[in-house]
């Protein structure tokens, strides 16, 4: 009998199998697909030579996760690439905000009455950034805050909504970057501590960038799972899950799943019934002859661009696919140009690009002209640039990703109580009714992201329990 069984092999899946196979547990992991990666993968979807990532590109919270930076993933060929700016912002006006490395440089773009403002709400938690983002990222019951004072304090900035937070500012260029950072999560700008949210991608770039990874996000899952097999785990894709019947006996079984199928699958009934799942998205991925022709020059340097004119446009798009029910007419589109920094994902002279804007969950639209619309307005003759794309909306993600329902990224909505309390209101999340059965996907805490913490944190869950049988 197997130690633990560990069902979906994303970045999650793979963090739980390899935790549990460091602490010597016998453990086999389990992938419908025919290749790990969940979230994290790289296909030609354009052209050959173009190599895209279906879900996820750059990664502020991999980089920072102290789940990967605890694990020798450098040595399984993981290898991050940072691009001049971590990221920027551009506007109809041609100028552009930035999110830099540097705290001053970030400061500065936003012009001289919101600079000190940025700095004194950023710079406080900078030298204790190591320590807030484990607290942060292991919270709940899984470890005791080991700096309470610095998480009370984040609390206390970040808990509020972010439309409190951004009225410190006095210009829109200060408000409009903050917003885009908020809107990664899909969340309501005006939510509960969706000023948490615009503070850790904000902390996380000033700490260690928003690299890509050399190759292609699928480096991060490869590294995972080559590192989980020397540690003498066992890897089987192609391998469908529909009850717990179907997988080896063992003493734990530990699902990278939506809540929704892992109830069907465990036999859970109505456990999950109220979860809600958020917006989806609308994903394009772009093989290109040349370089995006930002009018701005700051968006030429940066891994990752946000477009959106202003706050009262973010938002609007927001509440559009959120709360509206339709798809925005102008959405705010979150951008990464990976080619400007990893020359390997394109023929020479050549790039790729990847956008999503927001949208209802399960719509069935196309919202590929308004995304181009958009970008031509702070890119004229974008369109012009492109050889290929390949477009998916809900359907297609949920079709290539289960976990993905309704075209949701985030594996269950981020807003409200269950920004922070997922997948419902317990201490102990990873747990479920089944002494045996334990949840690690994006649907608990710290939530979504390639980061690992989920499974991370699971796995302790799990190797508590073990060790008391």
């Amino acid at each position: 009998m197997l130690d633990a069984v560990v069902v979906g092999a994303g970045p999650n899946g793979l963090t739980a199998a390899v935790e549990l196979a460091r602490r010597g547990f016998s453990v086999a992991l389990f992938e419908a697909r025919d290749t790990v990666g969940g979230g994290a993968r790289t296909e030609e979807l354009t052209l050959p030579g173009f190599r895209h990532d279906p879900c996820s590109a750059a990664h502020p919270l991999g980089i920072n996760s102290p789940a990967f930076r605890a694990l020798p993933l450098q040595r399984y060929g993981l290898e991050w690439l940072h691009a001049d700016l971590p990221m920027a912002h551009p506007f109809p006006d041609g100028s552009a905000a930035v999110l830099s490395r540097s705290v001053g440089e970030t400061a500065a773009s936003f012009g001289p009455r919101d600079a000190g403002t940025y700095r004194r709400l950023v710079e406080p938690f900078l030298p204790r950034w190591d320590t807030l983002v484990r607290d942060f990222m292991s919270l709940p019951a899984t470890a005791l805050p080991r700096d309470p004072v610095t998480l009370a304090r984040f609390g206390l900035a970040g808990l509020p909504p972010s439309t409190w937070l951004t009225r410190r500012f006095r210009d829109e260029k200060a408000k409009t970057l903050f917003a885009g950072l908020v809107a990664h999560v899909m969340a309501p700008l005006g939510g509960f501590a969706t000023g948490a949210v615009g503070l850790v991608f904000a902390l996380a770039a000033h700490a260690r960038g928003w690299p890509v990874a050399r190759g292609g996000s699928q480096a991060i899952s490869d590294a995972l799972a080559a590192y989980f097999e020397d540690l003498g785990g066992a890897v089987h894709t192609d391998y469908q899950v529909k009850r717990l019947d179907d997988l080896p006996p063992a003493r734990a079984y530990v699902f990278d799943t939506s809540p929704t199928a892992l109830a069907r699958i465990a036999g859970l009934g109505d456990t999950y019934a109220r979860y809600r799942y958020g917006p989806g998205v609308f994903k394009l991925d772009y093989a290109l002859d040349g370089p995006v022709p930002w009018t701005a020059e700051e968006p030429r340097r940066a891994g990752t661009v946000q477009i959106g004119a202003d706050s009262a446009e973010i938002g609007t798009a927001l509440r559009a696919a959120s709360r509206e029910g339709r798809a925005p007419e102008r959405p705010f589109l979150i951008t990464v140009q990976p080619s400007v920094v990893d020359p390997t994902r394109a023929p020479a002279g050549r790039h790729v690009f990847w956008a999503y804007g927001h949208v209802p969950n399960g719509w069935t639209g196309d919202l590929t002209d308004a995304v181009e619309r958009q970008l031509e307005r702070f890119a004229p003759g974008f369109r012009d640039r492109v050889l290929a794309r390949a477009t998916a909306g809900p359907p297609e993600l949920a079709a290539r990703n289960a976990n993905y329902v309704g075209g949701d990224i985030a594996t269950g909505a981020v807003s409200g109580l269950q920004l922070l309390l997922r997948p419902k209101a317990t201490p102990f999340p990873y747990a479920t009714a089944h002494p045996a059965v334990f949840l690690c996907s994006s649907a608990t805490p710290p939530g979504p992201g390639v980061h690992g913490m989920s499974g991370h944190n699971a796995a302790k869950a799990v190797w508590r329990r073990l060790r008391q049988t």
